[in-house]
């Protein structure tokens, strides 16, 4: 379904609306295996981020509220979104990404957490944790455009990727969880930066 669903998306937004402009496209990754983060303040990023790196498919981390509707929950899933418990993280919190990593596909991470309209918001070290231990790297990103749903049409949504970070190449004399920190201020450098160049970009439109 996630196919179906984003081909026709793309066609209505990009090919149609050209209501999504792409810069950094180079920094994409030619390997499917990599953690892609975002700004989050609406759920559009959602898919103006899976229309950026389209026809690659996206499998986003949610939180599991979202799945308590049987109906909901299906179609969530058969757009490649799984469960994710934020109040009690544990060992299966990290499997399910982990394991997508492993089998060469692309995992989707909102490092705040929750939609938030806050420059600077502080993150999460989910994204770290799991491109560290997934042996993949992270390919940050940021967004401006409608928040909205109508405003996909009908407006202009700017996304610009950042260069991948490499998670392999750390320095040796860290430990584990001093690696991750590391990774998290190095998400938290680009895409605030990131995010200061768009807004900057947006302003000129």
């Amino acid at each position: 379904m996630y196919r179906v669903i984003s081909s026709i998306l793309y066609f209505i937004l990009v090919k149609l609306g050209k209501s999504l402009f792409v810069i950094g496209k180079e920094n994409v990754p030619k390997d499917n295996q990599y953690v892609v983060t975002c700004t989050h303040e609406s759920y559009n990023e959602v898919i103006m981020l899976g229309m950026a790196i389209y026809p690659n498919q996206i499998h986003y981390m949610a939180k599991k509220e979202l799945f308590s509707n049987k109906w909901g929950g299906k179609f969530l899933t058969a757009l490649n979104a799984f469960p994710v418990d934020r109040e009690n993280p544990g060992p299966s919190t990290l499997k399910r990404p982990i394991k997508l990593l492993k089998e060469n596909k692309t995992v989707g991470i909102f490092p705040t957490g929750h939609r938030t309209s806050a420059e600077g918001a502080p993150l999460k070290r989910g994204a770290a944790t799991i491109a560290m231990l997934g042996k993949a790297p992270i390919l940050p990103a940021a967004y401006v455009g409608p928040k909205e749903l109508h405003g996909l049409v009908t407006g202009q949504a700017l996304i610009k990727f950042g260069e991948p970070i490499d998670t392999s190449n750390l320095p040796k004399d860290l430990k584990r969880n001093e690696k991750v920190d590391y990774l998290t201020k190095e998400i938290e450098r680009q895409t605030t930066a990131l995010q200061k160049e768009l807004n900057e970009l947006a302003k000129n439109l």
